[in-house]
């Protein structure tokens, strides 16, 4: 993309801030503080906007925000549109007239660590509640009129969600493809009939969206008044058990049994000596690309409905994708199989408009991805716990960075700085200490100074190294299967002496807010 393009779309804000200086936060709300269980958009994030804002940050980033099956990953979503009900507040139900005020009498504990099943037990019950009271209140009742208009606007994928979401609670949580034929293969009588007999679930299924989404717009409000956007993150894969598989089953490389008979990982990397197996069924996008890319406009133009900036997991998966006979244990035995390119983002340019996308370019990365990145002006990614394991000529290295790249400390799949520190090697300590000419580094700290020294553009750093965490509050091992995404920090964690580094950094290389 040429320079007068760029200054053609700085009217958007996503893409602007992406295109200067700034300085931002990654943290999940999952991992916020908080009575329910697990993080949630209450006062504890409006607290941390505030914290994000005296800090000077432009931007807070989250990992995918939709529904989560087992394991709790935000990379494996029952929907790619629906909100997760963990995240709704019930303080602010509470505030809002739609449960009593003894409904957190009996809060679950706020420690380090999430508590999903806890917390889906409760929020269940509550929501339930709430949503007993809410259509008790009939059309005279606050949000009614909003309400019917959010079923109307959305209906294009809130249908398809409530009815699968209806039925996997009538099939005891049983995955789409295991249940009666009629229904797994979306019979129209067949659908018909479940509409009718779970109308009631269904429709509880909708209120839940619509909490999800008044709350979402609030805190997303509350970030733009304190000068900050919000970027988000879309997998590039679905997961095989969400609505999005279920209704959309000739995208896939799925068996008459909607079984996928190829999936989704990458080969053996940095991570893992036998690659990462999602198992995420793969794309046709030859039948994705006779219907002009439609199910993809739709995924970007409803998450730009709710965030600034998409970061795109896996952007090496347009160019190709490593895909994998179902079966096998590890992704060792896969192969590289082409997507559809630029001709996608050429596409969806046209129908959705702007796009301030962050490109996930980290692993093997070929020419055509970067090719691709840069035509379309997609900053990428580098990782300083990734740029002191080899020479001067690291990509990583902040001297080797240029200006559309988002550098980051680490990610939610690294150790946090203070425990990648303390696991390294005689080699990467010693060029570190060269590096930063520094006998005894001060970790988090020098690194998250190099990342907001750096020429890149933006600067992110996670909340685990600001608060100077070990590596207990890692977020993912990727290629773990289970003890992931659990992390919490504690109320009293967040303290004003944390605010000042960085705000000082911000100002010393020119990261300040553009209202500053």
């Amino acid at each position: 993309m040429n320079s007068t393009a760029v200054k053609e779309e700085t009217s958007c804000p996503g893409f602007a801030l992406l295109h200067r200086r700034s300085a931002g936060i990654l943290m999940h709300p999952t991992s916020l503080p908080g009575p329910g269980g697990v993080g949630d958009l209450g006062p504890s994030c409006h607290q941390f906007l505030d914290f994000a804002a005296a800090a000077k940050a432009s931007l807070w980033q989250v990992l995918p925000l939709g529904p989560t099956g087992y394991g709790g990953s935000p990379y494996q979503c029952t929907s790619s549109f629906a909100g997760n009900p963990l995240l709704i507040s019930l303080e602010w139900l509470r505030d809002h007239g739609l449960l009593d005020r003894d409904v957190l009498q009996h809060p679950l504990p706020s420690g380090a660590h999430t508590m999903l099943r806890e917390a889906a037990s409760l929020k269940e019950r509550a929501l339930q509640a709430a949503f007993d009271r809410f259509r008790a209140q009939g059309s005279a009742g606050q949000w009614s009129e909003e309400f019917s208009r959010f079923k109307d606007e959305q209906s294009w994928w809130l249908e398809d969600y409530a009815l699968c979401a209806a039925l996997k609670e009538e099939h005891d949580g049983a995955p789409w493809f295991e249940w009666p034929q009629e229904l797994r293969a979306r019979d129209v009588d067949a659908l018909r009939d479940a509409g009718l007999r779970r109308g009631d679930r269904i429709e509880y299924r909708r209120f839940v969206q619509f909490v999800w989404w008044l709350q979402w717009q609030e805190v997303r409000a509350e970030a733009r008044r304190r000068g900050i956007l919000i970027m988000g993150d879309i997998p590039i894969f679905p997961a095989h058990d969400s609505a999005d598989v279920w209704a959309n089953q000739a995208f896939f490389k799925l068996d008459e049994k909607g079984q996928p008979f190829m999936v989704a990982g990458v080969p053996p990397d940095y991570f893992s000596k036998t690659g990462q197996l999602w198992g995420n069924p793969v794309y046709r996008w030859d039948v994705i690309e006779d219907t002009g890319f439609d199910w993809w406009a739709k995924r970007l133009g409803y998450t730009f409905s709710l965030v600034d900036i998409i970061r795109l997991d896996h952007f090496r998966g347009f160019m190709a994708a490593w895909e994998v006979p179902a079966g096998e244990m590890t992704a060792v035995h896969g192969q590289w199989v082409p997507g559809p390119g630029r001709r996608i983002f050429e596409h969806l340019g046209r129908t959705v408009g702007t796009l301030p996308i962050v490109a996930e370019n980290l692993g093997v990365i070929t020419p055509d991805v970067e090719a691709a990145r840069q035509e379309f002006a997609f900053p990428g990614m580098n990782i300083l716990q990734f740029a002191f394991d080899s020479d001067s000529a690291n990509p990583h290295l902040p001297h080797n960075q240029g200006k559309d790249v988002v550098t980051y400390t680490g990610t939610h799949d690294n150790d946090t700085t203070v425990g990648w520190f303390a696991a390294a090697g005689d080699g990467v300590k010693g060029y570190l200490r060269e590096y930063l000419d520094r006998s005894e580094p001060r970790i988090p700290y020098d690194l998250i100074r190099l990342a907001y020294a750096s020429a890149a553009n933006t600067a992110v750093v996670p909340l685990q190294d600001v608060l100077g965490l070990d590596g207990n509050a890692r977020m993912n091992y990727p290629g773990r299967q289970e003890g992931n995404w659990g992390w919490r920090f504690t109320a009293d964690q967040l303290q004003d002496h944390h605010v000042r580094p960085l705000a000082d950094l911000a100002r010393a290389f020119g990261r300040l807010p553009e209202s500053e």
